[in-house]
């Protein structure tokens, strides 16, 4: 009989050695919803929907969602030797505005995200359903919006590769 841990991959690092990484952002705000951040070489813009100069931070925290799940996705993939040509994510957030607005009670957060995952493969269900596990295990960001009790609703489909 396997259990869910017989399905995970073995680490990619020396687990009894600390691999500790420090990540930097900076940031500039000149006193209005927009926000201007360096990350490495990279400028990455902030604002609300009214004033529309870059997505909002939440939708930031979503790309950053998406994006994360497409790089463990390619770390899986490739210690699993899983063949896939593409994947295409959808995220949805639902969150209740008063919460940010200050209102006792109303959390400013997500209280739910919906994620579509359409991975491009001729891959079995079995492996795919792997690979699946193994991404959960290992995304950052889905582990912080799942530890913050964000209500994670999530659905892995397979499409014909491209």
């Amino acid at each position: 009989m396997t259990t869910a841990t017989d399905e995970l991959l073995p680490p990619s690092v020396d687990p009894k050695r600390k691999a500790i990484g420090i990540r930097r952002v900076t940031m500039r705000n000149e006193a209005t919803t927009r926000s201007v951040m360096m990350v490495r070489d990279h400028v990455v813009i902030t604002d609300e929907k009214e004033s529309n100069t870059g997505p909002t931070p939440l939708e930031m925290t979503l790309s950053s969602l998406c994006g994360c799940e497409g790089v463990i996705i390619n770390r899986c993939a490739e210690a699993m030797k899983f063949e896939y040509s593409a994947v295409d994510i959808e995220a949805d957030g639902e969150v209740d505005q008063r919460g940010s607005r200050g209102v006792q009670g109303v959390r400013p957060y997500f209280n739910s995200v919906k994620m579509r995952i359409r991975i491009h493969t001729a891959e079995s269900d079995e492996r795919l359903d792997r690979l699946r596990k193994n991404v959960e295990y290992r995304c950052p960001v889905m582990n912080l919006f799942s530890s913050a009790d964000v209500e994670l609703d999530v659905t892995w489909e397979k499409v014909d590769p491209c």
